[in-house]
């Protein structure tokens, strides 16, 4: 009952902001409630208060004790839903593959079943000794994905 209570305002809260969308929901059996969020432009600290606001206001501690966490996907939180890969196009990412594969590169391209990375690297000349620069790509289906992480350079 609790849980579907926090859960209906917490849908109340996004359906009112549509640039936010929810990451992670839960529990613990102490009643602290977590909240990850994301947003299509990112997330500021007064969009966690307008969603910990909108829970918060309307639940009554004299009924249920309870500890409210809003907070944000992390910069090296790994990509989870394919609505967050649009707002890092341009951005370098680390992506495991479900078969091992780990690539990095430059995401370029987004559409509703995948993403285009692309990156260059050193390869031998065709012929004669040496190395020659090419670009390289890879369109990597959203089921396909074991894991992606933005990669922040310095």
């Amino acid at each position: 009952m609790f849980k579907e209570t926090v859960r209906n305002l917490l849908d109340n809260a996004l359906n009112e902001r549509n640039d936010l969308f929810l990451i992670d929901f839960e529990i613990l059996p102490d009643n602290t409630i977590r909240v990850v969020l994301d947003g299509d432009n990112g997330v500021l600290v007064e969009d966690c208060i307008f969603v910990s606001r909108a829970i918060e206001h309307n639940l009554d501690r004299e009924e249920q004790d309870f500890s409210l966490e809003v907070t944000s996907s992390g910069a090296t939180s790994p990509l989870v839903l394919p609505r967050q890969y649009k707002r890092h196009v341009g951005r370098n990412l680390e992506v495991k593959t479900n078969d091992g594969e780990k690539l990095e590169g430059e995401l370029t391209e987004v559409n509703d079943e995948s993403v285009l990375l692309k990156w260059k690297t050193r390869e031998p000349k065709p012929v004669g000794k040496g190395k020659i620069t090419v670009t390289k790509e890879a369109n990597i289906s959203f089921e396909d994905i074991k894991e992606a992480k933005v990669k922040i350079k310095f």
